[in-house]
């Protein structure tokens, strides 16, 4: 019988985004843009308080630690969110209704941090995306791969972990990273629950300084050169991974 080669799953891509949020190696078209996007942000991120310090310089001081929020909720969720996405595809059930429901009625007995909901609710929302991901990632690998490993004496839980698993991650690398930088703009949302993130602190210096046009352009610049570093993070470590095959 042939060995079983770990590393040798077909190059399936998993489609779930509504966008292109990683940059294709391929696709001169869309690198550019990322380029054009990502130093032009950064540039009028660094131009706006020379051109303007007021009230520029000021909004720029006064955001710092609401992007170590926004990265605080989007890194926690993720983490909780694969982790819930794992075993929901595994199991190939959706926990969604289940989670949500157990969430919400705790809700209205026990009063948990403000950071801890919108933790907790985003890790639910996106467990459910990442647990069809994960799902379909898995159904991606030849099930010869599956069969080999049993015929060889390997368990179930052996194959899956052996040799399933290490193809699925270079399966759902992209589509996972989409996840987190839609994750990303999402935590946006965490806002209304009153935790200071970005939005939230930007919302903050607006309402007592009444530079709305100002603050949300130096925002909505901030999202933007995050969003487009990671998406390149993601893309560079996939094409680490698709190297070492």
């Amino acid at each position: 019988m042939a060995p079983i080669d770990k590393f040798s799953s077909r190059k399936t891509r998993i489609e779930v985004s509504d966008g292109a949020l990683i940059p294709e190696k391929e696709q001169r078209a869309t690198f550019t843009a990322w380029r054009i996007s990502f130093f032009g942000a950064i540039a009028l991120l660094v131009l706006l308080p020379l051109i303007s310090p007021e009230p520029y310089r000021r909004i720029i001081t006064f955001l710092p630690d609401g992007i170590m929020m926004t990265f605080i909720v989007t890194v926690l969720s993720i983490v909780f969110a694969l982790i819930v996405g794992l075993f929901t595809g595994l199991g190939r059930i959706s926990l969604l209704v289940q989670l949500f429901y157990i969430y919400y009625a705790l809700g209205k007995i026990v009063r948990v941090p403000r950071l801890v909901a919108a933790v907790t609710a985003m890790t639910f929302c996106y467990g459910a995306y990442l647990g069809e991901i994960f799902r379909a990632g898995i159904q991606a690998i030849p099930k010869g791969q599956m069969e080999a490993a049993l015929a060889i004496g390997m368990s179930r839980s052996q194959a899956m972990r052996r040799i399933i698993l290490p193809q699925t991650i270079r399966v759902v690398l992209p589509p996972v990273g989409n996840e987190f930088i839609a994750l990303l703009k999402d935590s946006s949302l965490v806002s209304i629950l009153a935790v200071a993130d970005l939005l939230r602190r930007g919302r903050e210096f607006a309402s007592k300084t009444f530079y709305y046009f100002e603050t949300y352009t130096v925002v909505a610049l901030v999202y933007l050169v995050i969003t487009l570093f990671f998406s390149k993070l993601v893309s560079l470590m996939e094409e680490r991974l698709n190297r070492r095959e």
